[in-house]
Order: structure tokens, then C-alpha cells, then sequence
């Protein structure tokens, strides 16, 4: 951890005050001295909603049970039946499709 032993100080409207805890509270940031050293020396900061990324892990869990118990099924019964397939392949295509649109927020992020 960096030691922090040198004072900045400035002066600010309270509304701009305002305006930078407002700014800290949309992007889930609480500790001020932390948000105000990243802005001054990066000038942005990037939160990134993750969630459609949680969704597809969600989707992959799912798909990897259900192709599991296929598995498992054909080692027991020796057969596998084609709706079982046809199902893995339709619920792959779906996952895909989340991860194409993943990938094309993801490039438009400057």
C-alpha cells in the first residue's frame, strides 16, 4: 500500500461538493480521498455493470449440469436421445448470442 504523507488542499463550492459525492455515490465509491487521488491522476473512472456477465456464467452453469447428466445418462443407459441434444444445442446458441452482445458493449468502451 502506497504511503500517503503529502496535503492537497482546495477550495470547493458546496455544490460542487454536492456534485462529487453524488458522482462517488453512482459509481459506488465511498472513501473521498481515494475518488479525488484517481480522478486527479487518471481523470475517469470506469464501473462496469457486470451483471449480464453474471447472467452468462448463470446460463454456462446451467448448460454444464445438463450435459452432465447426459453424460451420465448415456454411460448408464448406453443411449442419448436427440431432444436432449437438440436442447444443449439451442440453450449454447442462446449463450452465445449473450456473449456476442457482451463483446459488443465491451468494444465500445473508449
Amino acid at each position: 500500500m502506497k504511503k500517503t504523507d503529502t496535503q492537497i488542499l482546495i477550495k470547493i463550492s458546496k455544490s460542487d461538493k454536492e456534485k462529487i459525492r453524488e458522482r462517488m455515490e453512482s459509481l459506488g465509491v465511498r472513501n473521498l480521498s481515494a475518488f479525488m487521488r484517481k480522478m486527479a491522476i487518471d481523470g475517469y473512472i470506469i464501473n462496469l455493470d457486470l451483471s449480464d456477465v453474471k447472467e452468462v456464467v448463470r446460463l454456462l452453469k446451467i448448460n454444464s449440469n445438463n450435459l452432465n447428466q447426459y453424460a451420465k445418462k448415456a454411460n448408464q443407459t448406453g443411449n442419448i436421445y436427440l431432444e436432449n441434444i437438440k436442447e444443449l444445442q439451442r440453450q449454447q446458441d442462446e449463450i452465445w448470442e449473450a456473449v456476442k452482445a457482451i463483446l459488443v458493449r465491451l468494444s465500445n468502451i473508449y
